[in-house]
């Protein structure tokens, strides 16, 4: 996408739609012990030789916990940095594992949410390389 074809990041939507999810999604992110348990089930964690963004709970603090933390006052680069985390390191497999209840999946794909609403995904040639980070 051409700079001259880029919309500008529409953060009151971000809030609107953080909003929404507010409950669940805060309580998710409060309940988290970073007891790091949820690792061990990411493929994508133990085939990268157990580094530490690719495990689950980095991913969802990385991601969602950025956006509520700066309740929604999101810019291009913030958006750019997440969409890394959310489609390059989660594949969205559903096999993380939280012993506390903590839906990861869900979580992950709300950041997403969010990124696409503001047109930050992979597009193109980037979709399937490793490079677009």
């Amino acid at each position: 996408m051409s700079n001259q074809n880029i919309k500008p990041i529409n953060t009151g939507e971000i809030k609107e739609m953080l909003n929404r999810q507010k409950g669940k999604m805060k309580r998710y992110l409060s309940f988290c012990a970073h007891c790091s348990l949820c690792a061990d089930s990411c493929f994508l964690y133990r085939a990268h030789n157990r580094d530490p963004q690719y495990m689950p709970s980095y991913k969802v603090i990385q991601s969602l916990g950025k956006l509520y933390k700066k309740r929604g006052e999101a810019d291009r680069r913030l958006l750019t940095e997440i969409k890394g985390i959310v489609w390059r390191n989660c594949v969205l497999c559903g096999r993380c594992y939280c012993p506390i209840g903590i839906h990861i999946p869900s979580m992950i794909a709300f950041a997403r949410s969010i990124c696409r609403s503001q047109d930050v995904y992979p597009q193109g040639d980037e979709a399937s390389s490793e490079s677009w980070l």
